[in-house]
């Protein structure tokens, strides 16, 4: 228990900040994105996630994000893990879209000999694409003193409309196994350490880099109930964001090879919003939805209305058939 206490007097202790727009809600549930150390963390062999948010509906043009990942384990190198993510976003009237590809890589480190305490650092590595569409934005110089005339010459001087770039990052994942349904993650990174170039224009706009950090601890309340609290921060030039709440699990079955399980949670991003987040296991399957109620200075606009949001997990389980020695008997017997 001293674990669970330590970790709710981080929460309250901790100040507010200032909110990015564009963000995961189920930080917990786009581990890859969240952590190159996150690639090939998790009891199976493979594991697929999938993830989409759409937000600001009510304020303009939607702000749409998605995000699939695949990581697992090498068959003959178990403490390894590798993963690859794809993101694609678009965002405002320009119709921004940022397409990124990345590829994860990290390695199980075991600190005891029972492997209670594990550590798993691991590296980033992606490529960044961006474009946006000049000609779908209005100018004040296109109105006529009337209305707006898309025939009129808007007067600018575009450079680019595409950029490409490069960007690496690591990070690392401490575990601590308590005991069975009890345990504590820790973990850090730090993205786009070169800093790449993402700007339309001649002049070198460099892609701040992202510190993310993130504590994750899940303890049980009785034969079928476990909490599971966990806090986010992350920081990116001069944004800042904080992410805290829990969820309660109910495990409905966990026998004869049969899984079921639900998940309910509240959760608050500091100075943005409040969410509601559910979910349910199914064998090997997870999907979690949750909604934002958006409470900064953009509500009258907003509607207290911010993302609908979506994460489908699914685990594979490679087939290990059993192996026999035959024994052979003697002629003479």
């Amino acid at each position: 228990m001293r674990q669970f206490y330590v970790f709710i007097a981080l929460i309250f202790c901790t100040t507010q900040s200032v909110a990015q727009d564009i963000h995961w809600s189920q930080f917990n549930d786009n581990p890859v994105f969240q952590n190159p150390g996150n690639a090939g963390h998790f009891d199976g062999d493979v594991r697929f996630v999938g993830n989409f948010r759409d937000q600001w509906r009510a304020v303009s043009v939607p702000y749409q994000t998605l995000s699939v990942s695949a990581d697992g384990k090498p068959y003959n190198y178990r403490n390894l893990g590798v993963g690859g993510l794809f993101f694609h976003d678009v965002t405002g009237d320009g119709r921004l879209r940022t397409i990124e590809l990345q590829a994860n890589i990290s390695y199980l480190l075991k600190l005891n000999r029972d492997s209670t305490h594990t550590i798993r650092p691991g590296i980033n590595v992606g490529m960044n694409h961006r474009q946006v569409n000049w000609d779908a934005f209005k100018f004040g110089n296109q109105y006529n003193g009337q209305s707006f005339d898309p025939s009129i010459s808007n007067n600018e001087l575009y450079q680019h409309d595409k950029k490409t770039n490069f960007s690496f990052g690591v990070g690392a994942v401490y575990n601590y196994y308590i005991k069975k349904r009890q345990f504590l993650q820790v973990g850090g990174a730090l993205f786009n350490i070169n800093r790449p170039n993402q700007g339309f224009f001649d002049e070198k706009i460099t892609r701040d880099m992202r510190t993310n950090v993130s504590v994750k601890y899940q303890h049980p309340l009785g034969m079928d109930w476990d909490i599971i609290p966990s806090i986010q921060f992350s920081f990116q030039g001069v944004y800042r964001e904080m992410i805290m709440g829990t969820s309660v699990k109910y495990t409905l079955i966990n026998r004869l090879s049969k899984y079921r399980a639900v998940y309910a949670g509240l959760w608050y991003r500091t100075v943005d919003a409040a969410y509601i987040t559910v979910g349910m296991d199914y064998q090997q399957w997870f999907v979690g939805l949750s909604y934002d109620m958006n409470f900064s200075t953009l509500t009258k606009a907003s509607r207290a209305r911010g993302g609908f949001e979506v994460a489908v997990r699914y685990i594979m389980f490679r087939f290990k058939p059993k192996k026999i020695a035959h024994r052979i008997c003697p002629d003479y017997i």
